[in-house]
């Protein structure tokens, strides 16, 4: 025994070691992909099921590759982000489906689309395909970047049909709804021009997401969030059944919900006119997202205590997935901000590694905790991307091997691999 536990923890690293190098030159290993069978991600109770088997998994955040992929100097981060994170193990990436009114606008004005910008968005579906990931694909921000419900607004607005220039109008004014649901249509019904197949038919999509972070400061009760939701999802499902649905939450707790008190970050977290419960409770939303930025959520410098609450924030939620929801929890972003005052790499690791162990144990539990997707990944020279949360995890290889140890650690629960997670399997074995 004495033997054997000496003997593991230089095999571990000379592992790491060794993935780390293929990471640079893996297509000596594998340069033929070939084309890639997925089949639809589906829900029975708090599991997400591939091919009828439990799925749980590793993933991470990539907003920006559509706008890259309308760039043809740009282009190429999209082969390499999903290449690399292929090679770490990873299996899920969140990624903007929407561009309003912006730089290379997807969106350019209600209704009016700019088709090299959706072969963009053709272009990261079907490159995500080759390297066997599925995409979690957001439709609108309730931040400004990007365009987000602010541009919608304004489009209203100068159109003489607002009924107020206050952002939170996105969800009740009628042109409003109306133009959202004209863009979710046009998205869902896309057909790839390179592979032929409808957005809405095509399994390398996991989920849709509504919207990324909505609040409602101006209804607190949360009644004008709700009813959005419920229109909203309805809509979506009427178009595609095939596919999930989230809403895309942070995962505060509502006014009403006792859990306010103990297990959100602050008190105004209850009054931005969201519920984590009853917004997830609704029929056709499949799962739940939350997020995770203690950080910038509480004015508390002190790092043990943001790791404490790192751990009772997800363990709450996964027991709401598992006990109220019966539905899955997806921490769909997590971040360590550069900017704080005594920030260490290591110290965002053991950030990470509290994230990683909490899906992990609740993969070998067969809980309701299914994943988690790390915000953000870049590649070299993207400085003018990153926020204060951005890293190319390859660059250290300390924070490589934390993801890779958990990609393979989720693959164990799992058992056998599909053909198709060609990299998960070299990895692995």
């Amino acid at each position: 025994m004495v033997g054997g536990n000496g003997l593991f923890y230089p095999i571990v690293g000379f592992i790491s070691c060794v993935a780390f190098i293929y990471l640079s030159f893996g297509d000596l290993w594998i340069n033929n992909y070939g084309d890639t069978k997925l089949s639809f991600v589906e829900r029975n109770g708090t599991q997400f099921i591939v091919d009828g088997k439990p799925f749980y998994f590793n993933g991470w955040n990539s907003y920006w590759m559509m706008e890259h992929a309308a760039d043809e100097s740009r282009k190429h981060r999209i082969k390499t982000v999903l290449q690399a994170s292929a090679k770490m193990g990873l299996t899920v990436c969140r990624t903007w489906a929407f561009n309003d009114g912006d730089y290379n606008a997807l969106q350019i004005s209600p209704g009016q689309f700019d088709e090299r910008v959706f072969r963009a968005l053709d272009h990261v579906i079907a490159e995500s395909r080759q390297y066997g990931i599925r995409l979690i694909l957001c439709l609108v921000n309730n931040l400004q970047a990007y365009g987000g419900k602010t541009q919608y607004v304004k489009w209203a607005w100068e159109e003489g049909v607002g009924l107020s220039s206050s952002n939170d109008s996105f969800f009740y004014d009628p042109s409003i709804r109306h133009y959202f649901k004209n863009y979710v249509k046009t998205v869902l019904t896309r057909k790839n021009t390179l592979t032929g197949v409808e957005y809405r038919d095509d399994p390398t999509i996991f989920a849709w997401e509504l919207i990324n972070e909505p609040r409602c400061i101006t209804d607190k009760s949360g009644d004008t969030l709700q009813d959005w939701i419920e229109e909203m999802s309805n809509f979506v499902k009427s178009i595609d059944r095939k596919h999930l649905l989230t809403v895309g939450l942070e995962g505060f707790y509502g006014p009403k919900s006792p859990k306010r008190l103990t297990l959100n970050p602050e008190f105004w977290a209850s009054d931005v006119g969201t519920d984590f419960i009853r917004n997830s409770k609704i029929s056709t939303v499949d799962f739940a997202s939350v997020h995770i930025y203690p950080d910038h959520w509480t004015h508390n410098p002190d790092f043990e205590y943001k790791l404490k609450f790192v751990h009772k924030w997800m363990l709450s939620h996964i027991e709401d997935g598992d006990k109220e929801l019966n539905k899955p929890i997806m921490f769909t972003e997590f971040g360590l901000s550069t900017e704080n005052k005594d920030f260490d790499p290591l110290k965002r690791e053991r950030f990470y590694k509290v994230i990683l162990d909490v899906i992990y144990k609740s993969a070998t539990l067969n809980k309701s905790g299914a994943g988690s997707l790390v915000w953000q990944f870049l590649v070299e020279g993207m400085e003018e991307f990153n926020d204060d949360f951005g890293i190319v995890p390859w660059e250290r290889q300390s924070t490589y091997q934390l993801f890779t140890e958990q990609s393979c650690k989720l693959a164990k629960i799992q058992g056998a691999l599909p053909s198709q997670m060609t990299y998960l399997r070299k990895l692995c074995t």
